[in-house]
């Protein structure tokens, strides 16, 4: 199967948009920590080899590639915290980061290709939702590989301050040592408490004596 490619930006530029940005986000489905996005907008001369899905990568390539980015392209990360991800509900709060990824941008795109099946609401630029979009586009691509990274790292940083998570590992995701160690620990401050496995352990009813 091949990899991305430009072929959605090179039709969005013959339409006449001159910055075409690739944006999409990482962490919906973790129990803790952030939703992040990224938005990117790539110089066509200077497009690193090897973008492709983040998911496909490993965190070495994630890192190469994340490093190349920074210095050619045009990016932005931005983030949703747990409180607006828990007043809001998930998709609304990935949206949220991925207006904030693009407004971050030096460069006010002309339209932004967006990864998944819908426009975020408030997007207050002509958009283009592109399903399975980091597999498909290069700019959104890019945008997958910074957002990840950048997540990972943030998971890193919040996994020395509450240890036993397996965050560094994990990222935040249901693993197995994940909900077994919030039997064990508790809920932290960075837990989701609108995602049903905390909600529930926080709900848990209270068993009367007789």
């Amino acid at each position: 199967m091949s990899g991305p490619d430009y072929s959605h930006e090179r039709a969005a530029i013959l339409g006449g948009a001159r910055f075409v940005a690739g944006v999409d986000e990482v962490g919906r489905g973790p129990l803790a920590g952030p939703v992040t996005a990224a938005a990117v907008i790539l110089d066509v001369t200077r497009i690193p080899e090897g973008l492709n899905d983040s998911k496909v990568l490993n965190a070495r390539k994630r890192a190469l590639l994340t490093e190349a980015l920074m210095e050619c392209c045009d990016w932005s990360v931005a983030h949703a915290t747990v409180e607006e991800i828990d007043s809001m509900n998930i998709l609304r709060a990935s949206h949220l980061a991925m207006c904030r990824a693009l407004a971050g941008l030096r460069q006010r795109p002309c339209i932004a290709l967006i990864d998944g099946n819908m426009l975020p609401r408030d997007l207050d630029m002509p958009g283009q939702a592109i399903v399975k979009g980091d597999a498909l586009s290069l700019s959104i691509a890019a945008a997958s590989i910074l957002a990840k990274t950048w997540r990972d790292r943030i998971m890193v940083d919040l996994a020395q301050q509450h240890p036993g998570y397996g965050w560094e590992d994990n990222a935040g995701y249901p693993t197995a040592a994940h909900r077994q160690a919030l039997l064990d620990l508790g809920v932290t401050p960075y837990h989701r408490r609108s995602f049903a496995p905390v909600h529930n352990m926080l709900c848990k009813p209270q068993i009367a004596s007789s």
